[in-house]
């Protein structure tokens, strides 16, 4: 596949004030000031670098936008082979790859890198850097080996915390107050290589991964755009990460969507918020499946078996262990989800127990 010549655009965002920078010593962040932070490498006059990009969901792409619109050479981008997806099961192109034919750019889709062929074409885009952005394939020794600047990563947690593939849903079902990015330089362990920068932001209350997704994916871009610069000039020495906190974000298994009313209600906000937009988590009724995208904690004494629909009519309000939960938006199997409002109309819970 050919690539055909994409003007960048020399427009760029303004970057958060909530950066952490590591320096050599790691006595305290340092900050950049608010002057030249981003723009095209035609106004800031640094000669732009031969990179090669990975990544796969729509986590990437807003990186991958901004690499390009900064002037970089991007010499190729990897990403994982089409898919089936959707009800009908299409072969269906990832959202990188989509980024990356609109803009022009070459696009690799090799299952493994493992083969001597992979690496042997990988090789051949001369590559000064690497970014992998949740590429889903894992990098062996020798292609980490032949960027000459290395493989920068950007990870959504702040390391050592949340290690692994689902670090916003984790954090969320944990209930974090705090997350971000970590722009690390790759080693062949798992998310476990020197870290060059740091951003933070809060969790807040009502976050769900969907929205903390988006957030942390245009902080991500924000960061690394910034960190191949400091990165090329030397003027970021890497820092090892602690032993302290590390912790690991297992993989989101389809069996953890399942409600378990005779938790806290707290905890089983965070699993709603945590699973939304996907698996969703989900309770019985009637027989049927009942998805549950949006609840709110009561905090209430109640006297009722777990699941019990305890309230109806203006609220939907269902005991649990400790508490009680409002559901403000749902869905039964097959149909569109609604607000509990409009389900309501349609169906009579009163008198009724969920995940029976």
């Amino acid at each position: 596949m050919n690539a055909w010549a994409v003007r960048p655009s020399a427009s760029g965002r303004a970057f958060p004030s909530s950066e952490k920078w590591l320096g050599g010593n790691y006595r305290g962040h340092r900050r950049l000031s608010s002057r030249g932070r981003r723009g095209n490498l035609a106004q800031s006059h640094l000669p732009p670098l031969d990179i090669l990009f990975a990544g796969t969901p729509a986590f990437a792409v807003p990186a991958l936008t901004v690499i390009h619109a900064a002037g970089h050479r991007v010499r190729a981008v990897y990403t994982q082979p089409d898919r089936p997806a959707g009800r009908g099961r299409l072969i269906t192109a990832g959202p990188v790859k989509k980024a990356a034919l609109e803009l022009g750019l070459a696009v690799e889709q090799p299952a493994t890198l493992r083969s001597p062929e992979a690496l042997e074409r990988l090789r051949g885009y001369a590559p000064e850097l690497m970014v992998v952005v949740a590429y889903g394939l894992i990098l062996p020794q020798s292609v980490l080996d032949v960027p000459q600047l290395g493989c920068l990563n950007i990870h959504a947690s702040l390391l050592p915390r949340w290690r692994g593939a689902a670090p916003i849903t984790r954090a969320i079902e944990a209930g974090d107050t705090e997350t971000g990015v970590t722009i690390m330089q790759m080693d062949a362990g798992l998310d476990t290589g020197p870290m060059l920068l740091v951003r933070s932001t809060p969790i807040t209350g009502r976050e769900t991964s969907a929205s903390l997704h988006d957030r942390l994916a245009t902080l991500g871009a924000d960061a690394v755009i910034e960190a191949i610069a400091q990165w090329r000039d030397g003027r970021i020495v890497p820092q090892p990460q602690p032993d302290a906190g590390a912790s690991y974000a297992r993989k989101i298994e389809r069996r953890e969507a399942a409600i378990d009313w005779t938790r806290d209600a707290a905890a089983l906000d965070r699993q709603v918020r945590a699973f939304n937009p996907r698996p969703v988590a989900e309770t019985t009724w009637a027989g049927q499946q009942l998805r549950v995208w949006e609840a709110v904690p009561v905090p209430r004494t109640i006297d009722a078996a777990p699941g019990s629909v305890i309230e109806t009519g203006a609220r939907l309000v269902i005991a649990a262990g400790t508490g009680a939960l409002q559901i403000e938006r749902l869905q039964l199997a097959g149909r569109r989800a609604m607000s509990a409002d409009d389900f309501q109309h349609a169906h009579s819970l009163a008198g009724t127990r969920l995940g029976t």
